[in-house]
């Protein structure tokens, strides 16, 4: 089986995965399409998880950051604890980090400073950057601005959910955008021409995995491997080939993630 496709976010470290649920995922993986997967971290626990599933694979690599959601558990030590994390091995890159203001389940303030405390931590160690933003009406991106986060190893922002125009303007600024499952939703007609309108060598590919399933299993509990169907409609919208999405994704998840 040739192994093309590169998911560029997803959550084998789900909390909520059993040890057996996540060997069973681990073997699933071990035996579709996939090149390669990027395990993200959305706090110090995860992220630990994340460096372990890496280890214990060849296509996996991790991320290490705290999710927005969980910014206000952060501590002191715990920020320390990150930074010794991206000495391992197999981790490349920071996150994911951002601001939520659709949940709140954080403080903005204490979002916010966490957020840039990670801008800060990526430059320093030279890593790229994976960003959550939703619904922080451009606020995340004019703190990339602030903390010249685009002089660094990259910028990605994961699971885009703004506007194709939006997208473009933010390319020019060094931005990577990464596509998922919603795209493949018959009424989300703002990612569909996200997908359109945005240079294939600019877009990423991703799960957001057990989260964000795409059609034609939406509503069961999402994996790595749907990221086949993200490719697939992706070009459905360009009108080129699924092979020529899978190998220019995988190409540049590779160089974005130094792979």
């Amino acid at each position: 089986m040739e192994k093309r496709l590169f998911d560029s976010h997803t959550h084998i470290n789900n909390e909520g995965y059993t040890a057996a649920k996540r060997a069973g995922l681990l073997e699933k993986i071990d035996e579709s399409p996939l090149a390669y997967v990027i395990d993200v971290g959305f706090d110090v626990k995860s992220s630990k998880q994340a460096i372990r599933d890496a280890a214990s694979r060849e296509w996996c690599y991790a991320a290490v950051g705290v999710h927005p959601h969980d910014a206000a558990g952060l501590t002191d030590e715990g920020f320390e604890e990150l930074g010794e994390l991206l000495k391992e091995p197999k981790v490349v890159a920071v996150g994911e980090a951002g601001l939520d203001f659709y949940r709140d389940l954080s403080p903005r303030d204490v979002q916010r400073q966490v957020f840039r405390k990670q801008i800060r931590l990526a430059l320093k160690t030279n890593m790229p950057l994976i960003v959550h933003d939703r619904d922080s009406a451009g606020e995340a991106v004019a703190i990339l601005k602030e903390e010249k986060a685009f002089i660094g190893a990259g910028v990605l922002l994961h699971c885009f959910s703004g506007s194709a125009e939006q997208a473009l303007e933010y390319i020019k600024l060094g931005c990577t955008i990464s596509i998922a499952g919603p795209v493949t939703y018959s009424n989300n007609k703002k990612t569909a021409e996200v997908a359109r309108r945005v240079p294939l060598e600019n877009l990423l590919i991703e799960t957001d995995a057990p989260y964000l399933t795409p059609e034609p299993f939406r509503g069961k509990p999402n994996d790595s491997t749907n990221v086949e169907y993200v490719a697939r409609k992706i070009a459905e919208l360009k009108g080129i080939s699924y092979e020529e999405v899978a190998a220019a994704t995988l190409l540049n998840a590779r160089r974005f993630f130094c792979i």
